[in-house]
């Protein structure tokens, strides 16, 4: 009976213990899941929790003069006829951002290799570094190079590259003779990742997708294949997965590692009190610091993942500051896709606050 009674009271306590650390994450106190220094309380700052503010000095670049856009994020150049959505910057309750330096960027990361990895948001955001870097520093070498899932841009006077590795399910997708196999706890991938000096991973969208947008037949799990399984547990067995090749694979004292944070989409008007709407014709954030439908359930798989992750892995969680900002995708005024694109985002654009965010974690 005592050993019974001891054990409740510390299933109560490991409860009350949960709960509040639940309540300060909400109250901000975290700076984010998992830091360069470990999983330590933060003071004075957090980056993700604030409002959009209207700034006259952005946009950050000219997307005539970036040579990397790509069409379907060049807004501007196909057809958008607003540019308000230009001009907001991320304003913290807690703090100030520090203004993007491009050079100090260079000088800092000089003869290092940065890679993104992941779907086209990753894309979105690597392209969107690209072009705050590039305007900092218009007239240096650069070189841009694509082939097979691997792209780069390099900065040749100071030796910097930015690597993309396009895989949507960081986990490993193969022809096998029963046709084509998500394996959920294979990265063999991940051998082109070795050797960077910073990775920003990202993935999330692509689990979503269904019938014919849907680029596998099977899920894998060891000896057994799937026909199909509820996708936020596929999700997280993948990201378990990415978390054991981090442990395994990762020096911190010689590569940063971030996640990129969940990327919401604006398809459905009802998510912010709209129900007639989705993000085309949009031309301003929604005001105030929350979403109205709350945080997508994938944030709770990313969060839980990387509280149990044993490498430093700092999250940008940049999902609330995103759901906010219904008015910055390229909708009907993309060069690549038909129809309304509610997924991806304009350059210059929401992307950039982004990469601000991550040149903040690493100089703050």
């Amino acid at each position: 009976m005592g050993f019974r009674f001891r054990a409740l009271c510390f299933v109560f306590l490991l409860e009350v213990l949960l709960l509040l650390l639940e309540q300060a994450r909400a109250a901000g106190q975290f700076y984010n899941v998992s830091s360069f220094s470990g999983r330590k309380l933060v003071s004075g700052c957090n980056l993700f929790q604030g409002k959009w503010v209207f700034d006259a000095s952005y946009p950050l670049y000219d997307s005539s003069s970036c040579p990397f856009i790509d069409a379907e994020f060049d807004c501007q150049k196909y057809g958008r006829p607003d540019k308000q959505y230009l001009k907001y910057a991320w304003k913290p309750d807690s703090c100030d951002v520090p203004r993007f330096d491009g050079m100090e960027f260079l000088r800092t990361w000089r003869g290092k290799k940065i890679m993104f990895v992941g779907d086209s948001l990753s894309l979105n955001m690597w392209e969107s570094l690209s072009c705050m870097i590039h305007a900092s520093v218009p007239n240096t070498k650069t070189s841009f190079v694509r082939k097979g899932t691997v792209s780069s841009a390099s900065f040749q006077d100071y030796g910097v590259t930015l690597l993309l590795y396009r895989t949507p399910y960081l986990v490993d997708l193969v022809k096998e003779n029963v046709g084509r196999v998500l394996k959920l706890d294979s990265i063999q991938g991940g051998n082109a990742w070795k050797g960077m000096d910073m990775l920003i991973f990202n993935t999330w969208h692509w689990w979503t997708h269904t019938g014919k947008s849907q680029p596998w037949d099977y899920m894998g799990e060891g000896t057994k294949l799937y026909k199909d399984m509820d996708r936020l547990t596929a999700f997280y067995k993948g990201l378990n997965t990415w978390a054991n090749w981090v442990n395994l694979n990762v020096d911190p004292t010689k590569t940063k590692v971030f996640f990129q944070g969940i990327s919401p989409t604006h398809y459905q008007g009802k998510d912010w009190n709209s129900p007639k709407k989705n993000c085309g014709g949009e031309g301003e954030p929604l005001s105030g610091s929350t979403y109205p439908a709350g945080t997508p359930p994938a944030t709770a798989v990313v969060n839980n993942v990387l509280s149990r992750i044993k490498k430093p892995v700092y999250l940008l969680d940049i999902t609330t500051l995103s759901q906010l900002r219904k008015d910055a995708h390229p909708s009907s005024y993309s060069g690549q896709h038909s129809g309304t694109d509610c997924s991806h985002w304009c350059l210059p654009g929401l992307p950039d606050t982004w990469n601000q965010l991550l040149f903040a974690a690493l100089i703050m």
